[in-house]
């Protein structure tokens, strides 16, 4: 893979990374973590916190993300 396909793509990449954290520094994603399905256990001093649907949401928008890069590079 030659610098004029990769180059597109690393810039890309630094964008959606610089959206994200502008993102969270607003507090849009405020929801994230909270949704149904996260389980959260908390007694005493002990916290447990299983995150299910947000690692669910994470793991769609990857396996989605890969399936584009997939078809636009093949």
């Amino acid at each position: 893979m030659d610098g004029h396909k990769v180059g597109p793509l690393v810039v890309a990449a630094g964008v959606a990374v610089v959206v994200l954290g502008v993102l969270l520094w607003a507090g849009a994603l405020s929801w994230f973590g909270r949704l149904p399905g996260d389980l959260r256990w908390e007694s005493g001093r002990t916290r447990v916190f299983v995150p299910i649907t947000s690692m669910l949401l994470v793991s769609l928008a990857l396996s989605g993300a890969a399936w584009l890069l997939r078809r636009l590079l093949g």
